[in-house]
């Protein structure tokens, strides 16, 4: 008679002690977005580790044992910047061995959009500064993964969601919105059709005023009417260039 070999405890059917396992850091890092003069930047920290001397990483800290995620990445956000209330969404968890050298850490990576005008560093530190994101070719740890991640998230959240508006200014011109856009997809866009589509979906307003101190042409000024999309948007914005 053959006998069958045990089966090993399972957490999610068998109440076990985690003690006899492995000791691991929990972390969060945040992929901070901004738009500024036509440029997608991200908000980066100089790396004080040996092993990543003279780089720059993403803003991060560990949870604490008395916080969830989504209350450690604002805390980090607000004790970093003095940023706070601003758009935040969780995306990925990285859990490569060897990822950071202090031990096993395990991070989720979320991202933030900042209006850059709007939301002015609280902070005064000479080792936090704002990067062009298409200048971004290294980053300390895994961070340059976590970067592209967020950033292919960003992409697709574009095209079904209002988010942009968190980069802008509440008033905002056509050409604005679409710089915004181009920067973000990677892409230009015809001037014609990314008009139209926006006009058609009805969620803009007029808000009667005109851009001032342009180098250009003045532009009307609009708002995004988030009661009117609220309201009437039933599914995900259906925004194909």
């Amino acid at each position: 008679m053959t006998r069958r070999p045990s089966a090993r405890p399972n957490i999610n059917t068998t109440p076990i002690s985690i003690d006899n396992y492995f000791k691991v850091a929990i972390s969060v890092d945040c992929v901070i977005f901004g738009f500024d003069e036509g440029v997608l930047k991200v908000l980066l920290i100089k790396c004080n580790f040996n092993e990543f001397r003279g780089q720059w990483s993403l803003l991060g800290d560990l949870v604490r044992p008395d916080e969830d995620m989504d209350e450690a990445s604002y805390r980090i956000l607000r004790e970093r910047t003095g940023l706070d209330d601003v758009y935040l969404e969780q995306v990925h968890t990285f859990g490569s061995l060897n990822r950071h050298p202090s031990g096993r850490v395990i991070t989720t990576a979320y991202y933030s959009l900042v209006n850059i005008q709007h939301h002015k560093l609280a902070l005064s530190d000479n080792e936090l500064h704002w990067h062009p994101f298409d200048e971004i070719k290294c980053l300390a740890f895994d961070h340059m993964d976590i970067l592209n991640t967020c950033y292919a998230r960003l992409q697709q959240k574009v095209l079904r969601e209002p988010v942009v508006f968190n980069l802008l200014p509440p008033k905002f011109s056509l050409r604005e919105l679409q710089s915004l856009y181009e920067a973000i997809l990677g892409v230009e866009l015809d001037r014609r059709n990314f008009r139209k589509k926006f006009f058609q979906m009805g969620f803009l307003t007029d808000t009667g005023q005109m851009e001032d101190d342009v180098p250009h042409r003045p532009g009307k000024l609009y708002r995004f009417n988030y009661k009117k999309y609220t309201k009437q948007s039933k599914k995900p914005l259906d925004i194909n260039f």
